[in-house]
């Protein structure tokens, strides 16, 4: 079956696979001399900012706005920029204390909204060059190759994603793992929740749960997660919700009512 989908749409999801690359190889090449870099922290020691996310996100905003000078635009670092119809979402290196340390578990990712639903999600994880992109009615790819997830994934035979920051307490994170190992299942935490869905979407993962998550950090792996078969629980965008967190759950079709068991419990 052809799938149409609008010029509007394909314009913004070609160029944001294009910016994605480029944004990731210029955070690549801070990641290769990242000793020179000053980083700051923001609200605890584990949540930190380096010149790289600010140059990352300051070629991104300039990308967009000399392509679709209309669009909003929201990312980590310089917060919302209203426009119109269509907003991008944008995380210019999402696990930064990964990135810093050395680990390869970061990535560029970026989104985009028509009004409040999402129809446009890419994620480059450079050092490993994995192009993860998505729109709306076009199915979701691994470098060209297709993503659709398999109904046999669950808890229980595949390992879950977790995240966690200081908005969520440690009796919330640690209920939820308590629950999660009674149950026979296993997790991981790679310090990227963006990347995280992205492997949500390529069957990697069986699923995904973060107490408090921001809109940047999910929004394109949402879009990776849906146009894969998955399912994810809805961000709540409106009335100002998109510059706020929420709880970010994810998951291949066979885990999705064992996670929202034990993440909604």
């Amino acid at each position: 079956m052809t799938v149409h989908v609008s010029v509007d749409i394909q314009s913004r999801f070609d160029l944001a696979k294009e910016i994605a690359r480029t944004a990731g190889a210029l955070a690549f090449e801070h990641f290769k001399a990242r000793d020179r870099l000053v980083i700051e922290s923001k609200a605890t020691l584990h949540d930190v900012v380096s010149a790289a996310d600010r140059e990352v996100e300051e070629l991104i905003r300039s990308r967009v706005a000399a392509a679709f000078p209309g669009d909003g635009m929201l990312g980590e670092e310089y917060g919302l920029a209203a426009g119109g119809e269509y907003t991008w979402v944008v995380d210019p290196i999402d696990g930064t204390i990964p990135f810093v340390a050395g680990m390869p578990s970061w990535c560029v990712s970026i989104a985009v909204l028509k009004g409040e639903g999402i129809v446009v999600g890419a994620i480059y994880a450079p050092v490993v060059d994995e192009l993860y992109a998505a729109a709306r009615g076009l199915g979701a790819t691994l470098d060209g190759r297709p993503l659709v997830l398999d109904n046999s994934l669950t808890l229980k035979n595949r390992t879950l994603g977790f995240g966690a920051n200081h908005h969520a307490s440690p009796e919330v994170v640690a209920g939820f793992i308590r629950r999660l190992l009674e149950e026979g299942g296993n997790f991981m935490r790679n310090g990227s929740g963006a990347l995280s869905l992205a492997y949500v979407a390529a069957g990697r993962l069986a699923g995904y749960y973060e107490p408090y998550m921001h809109a940047w950090d999910c929004m394109a792996g949402y879009c990776l997660v849906a146009e894969a078969g998955g399912w994810h629980r809805p961000f709540p965008v409106a009335a100002g919700g998109l510059t706020k967190g929420a709880t970010v759950i994810a998951a291949a079709p066979g885990a999705v009512g064992d996670l929202r068991r034990l993440a909604e419990n």
